[in-house]
């Protein structure tokens, strides 16, 4: 009990936060998941500050306090009852933690998987997209927003860091990540884009360094439920998937001699996936969606060089049934048609706002 003082007497304070697009619910109760760095803390503290203190009781659940002293099902239902809380937020949460969760108004839990508890409304919180970025950015850096975003990625604790962009990935990495999952990561900045298995994984890995198979892929499981790892079908090629990590600058700064174009190439892949679009690589010439749109990633191209790919490739785009294409460049705009087939090209801070409306 008076641990649970403990934490219903501290005052949290979010300074100068910036909202996100994800959307709460106002009432019942919620499942909070979503990638580590992803800013679910910050956002759920910020919805305490419209809450009752007096009513409101919250738990980190990686407390070092917690170490030695088990947090039990039943304390917290009597402590909940004796002082009349009404909302509890458990964050860093791992399934199974508690037997089950107390009897409270209102419930709010913070993953990086979902729940399997029905009783939770899911809300996934994605790192930022590139309108979110710009809203971190001070006004006389928007104008470099564009190069900033490469530099710093999506996630919110790097974009609002005033050390360097490296300083505090370094610092991400230190505190999110222990030592194997760490030289895991370097492993799969390696081949980032690539299209791999998972047992391919394992063989790199373990010529790098000690580790146990049964380690790896269960690692590779989670790492994969929390989409700090994402596998892409490819409608093309079925030898493995193309294999993405969860932010391009940190993919970069895992690794040295990662060329623009791969980045440029993730930041679209990222943007796709968190606007819920649904996609399939082909081959090495882009991302297919659902609804038969080939989206190719070209920053520098030239419409005339292009439109001289395009002709060369045009049989291939008919083989898969491709009924548009979107290109995302830079800065470049054009269009042209191929027969049938209509070419587009977008800027990618043009692209990108489209794609959320959408």
């Amino acid at each position: 009990m008076q641990l649970l003082e403990y934490y219903q007497n501290q005052r949290y304070v979010t300074e100068n936060y910036i909202p996100r697009k994800c959307q709460l619910p106002l009432k019942g109760d919620m499942n909070l998941y979503g990638v580590r760095g992803s800013g679910k803390t910050t956002i759920i503290l910020d919805l305490m500050q419209e809450e009752n203190e007096e009513t409101a009781l919250y738990i980190d659940i990686e407390d070092p306090n917690l170490i030695f002293n088990t947090l039990s099902t039943l304390s917290l239902q009597q402590y909940i009852d004796r002082e009349g809380i009404t909302l509890l937020i458990l964050d860093h949460y791992q399934e199974g933690y508690l037997p089950y969760f107390p009897n409270v108004e209102r419930l709010i839990v913070l993953t990086r998987i979902p729940l399997e508890d029905k009783g939770l409304s899911p809300v996934e919180l994605f790192p930022l997209d590139y309108e979110e970025f710009l809203a971190f950015e001070t006004s006389a850096a928007q104008s470099s927003g564009f190069n900033h975003f490469l530099r710093a990625g999506t996630l919110p604790v790097i974009a609002r860091s005033q050390k360097t962009s490296i300083q505090a990935m370094k610092t991400f990495l230190q505190s999110s990540f222990d030592e194997n999952e760490q030289k895991l990561l370097l492993i799969l900045a390696q081949h980032h884009t690539k299209h791999l298995t998972t047992h391919q994984i394992y063989t790199f890995a373990k010529e790098k360094f000690k580790v146990s198979k049964d380690w790896l892929y269960k690692t590779m499981k989670l790492f994969t439920q929390e989409k700090l790892v994402l596998f892409i079908e490819d409608r093309y090629q079925k030898s493995g998937k193309k294999m993405l990590l969860f932010d391009f600058a940190f993919a970069k700064y895992l690794t040295i001699g990662q060329p623009f174009i791969m980045q440029f190439d993730t930041m679209i892949a990222l943007a796709l996936m968190k606007h819920h679009i649904k996609v399939q690589t082909l081959g090495i010439h882009g991302y297919v969606t659902t609804n038969d749109e080939l989206i190719i990633p070209a920053p520098f191209e030239s419409e005339e060089s292009l439109w001289v790919k395009s002709q060369s490739k045009f049989s291939i785009y008919k083989k898969y049934g491709i009924k548009k294409v979107t290109i995302v460049t830079v800065a470049n705009s054009y269009e042209y048609d191929i027969e049938k087939l209509h070419f587009e090209a977008l800027p990618f801070d043009e692209w990108s706002v489209i794609n959320d409306e959408e």
